[in-house]
């Protein structure tokens, strides 16, 4: 189901489209109309959604398993396939719209499935090797924390020599290791990796939120008040018609199926963050000549949803007594 949302919300761009249909009607103002890439690499930025506020809230409530895994499955793969495909429509755009042909086109969508499963290929590996390396560090357990961080390392440098996706290959290399490196270890070394993983994970959270601050009063910043509300009506709109499609489909090979609360809290909780405001800082005017207004609109969406859905998601997780 999640890889259905994501192809789903991303691939087929249904947000650009509604986006750049908005501009055609030349509601943002003559001189602010993007492109139809132009609004295809922002709409493959904006989609990135990062629940971490969301998943705080549901390891403090303690949540429903089943409610908590999927979730947590969409922002475990979530960010890797936007940065494939972010990458993959700033091509389309250097290529320019009356440049680009079906074999682009066929070559951009091959590229994505080569660059997503080799990163998934190489982390898997990496975490085979790792498993192979901690059975014999049973008489050096201190190191088997450094094992572990370095390897998981290894793999994200070893996808991006080989341009392949870093983020998928840390992520599958984490997976395996969970499987076959964590009994190899000693008790101690594996809360030492628990405990040093949330601590750098809560870092690099708070170090993002402080730039995103920083960026917010700096002066590379377009106002568009059109092209913003756009932009978060049609990110609210295509999170919700995702959610009860998929599902929906999902619903059929499921066992135990999503009621209407928790896909409610689904869709509710499709906050933007960290990999969208990073992702946007990324763009050049030479590339996108509206990149300022891309800044502008993705700064204004982090902070809509983080504020407004991510403060009121825990009140409204106890209002409607999600189990």
């Amino acid at each position: 189901m999640i890889n259905q949302e994501r192809h789903f919300n991303k691939t087929l761009n249904f947000p650009g489209l509604a986006l750049w249909g908005c501009g055609q009607a030349g509601i943002y103002g003559e001189h602010d109309t993007p492109g139809l890439l132009e609004t295809f690499l922002f709409s493959s930025l904006i989609s990135a959604v990062d629940p971490v506020a969301v998943l705080a809230v549901f390891e403090e409530i303690q949540v429903d398993e089943v409610l908590y895994i999927v979730v947590f499955g969409e922002s475990l793969l979530n960010d890797a396939v936007t940065v494939v495909l972010y990458n993959m429509f700033e091509s389309y755009v250097e290529i320019e719209e009356e440049n680009i042909t079906v074999a682009h086109i066929g070559k951009g969508f091959a590229s994505f499935i080569v660059v997503a499963g080799g990163g998934t290929i190489i982390g898997i590996i990496w975490g085979y090797v790792t498993g192979f390396v901690t059975r014999f560090t049973n008489h050096a357990p201190i190191l088997e924390p450094m094992f572990v961080f370095t390897m998981a390392y290894l793999s994200y440098l070893c996808a991006e020599i080989f341009h392949m996706s870093g983020i998928l290959a840390i992520t599958f290399c984490g997976i395996t290791m969970k499987n076959y490196v964590e009994k190899n270890i000693s008790e101690s070394s594996s809360t030492t990796v628990r405990s040093a993983a949330h601590m750098i994970a809560n870092c690099a959270e708070m170090m993002i939120f402080l730039f995103l601050g920083v960026f917010t009063i700096n002066d590379i910043h377009e106002w568009n008040w059109v092209f913003i509300i756009c932009t978060i009506v049609c990110c609210l709109v295509f999170r919700v018609i995702g959610v009860l499609l998929l599902v929906a489909i999902a619903n059929r090979f499921r066992i135990k199926k999503l009621d209407w609360l928790e896909q409610f809290i689904m869709m509710y909780g499709g906050l933007r963050g960290g990999v969208a405001f990073a992702l946007v800082l990324t763009i050049t005017e030479d590339v996108a000549p509206h990149a300022k207004m891309f800044v502008t609109a993705t700064l204004a969406m982090v902070y809509f949803t983080v504020f407004v859905q991510g403060i009121t998601i825990g009140p409204l997780v106890r209002l409607l007594k999600v189990k």
